[in-house]
Formats: structure tokens, sequence, C-alpha cells
């Protein structure tokens, strides 16, 4: 059986699902595991994880942890 053949069959068993537990834990799932995106060197980021990096980018924003773009770019030359 293919992966196209396999996802859809997954959907098919998902959709006829009426137990809450179930549909609960495969919520989990790929709330923990599924990749959403990747960081600068091209690790795989999972929901939680991504998640975790805004509420984090948030609080420094807030603190005033924070750098100038003239300052950025000065640090960046030295890269």
């Amino acid at each position: 059986m293919g992966m196209q053949a396999i996802k859809l069959n997954i959907v098919k068993r998902i959709l006829s699902l009426e137990q809450e537990s179930i549909i609960k834990k495969i919520d989990e799932i790929l709330e923990n595991e599924m990749v959403v995106g990747y960081t600068v060197d091209g690790k795989p980021l999972t929901q939680k994880a991504y998640n975790a990096r805004i509420e984090l980018a948030e609080k420094q924003l807030k603190s005033g942890e924070t750098i100038s773009q003239s300052d950025l770019e000065k640090e960046s030359e030295s890269w």
C-alpha cells in the first residue's frame, strides 16, 4: 500500500471515529510531533516548539530584550 493510500485510509478512519478520547490522542500526536517549520539552522520545529519560541520572543520584546537595526547590522558584519 502506497503512502497516499495509507493517508486516505487514515482519514476515512478518523472521520468515522466516535470516541472522543482517540480523537484527542490523534490531535495531541499532531500537536507534539508534526513538523510545521524549520529553524534557521534547518532543524525541524513542531507546533508545540514553534509556539514556545513565539511566546519566548513575545516575553523578550515586552522586557525590552531587543536590538536596533543599526546594531544588528554592525553585529552581522562579523558573521
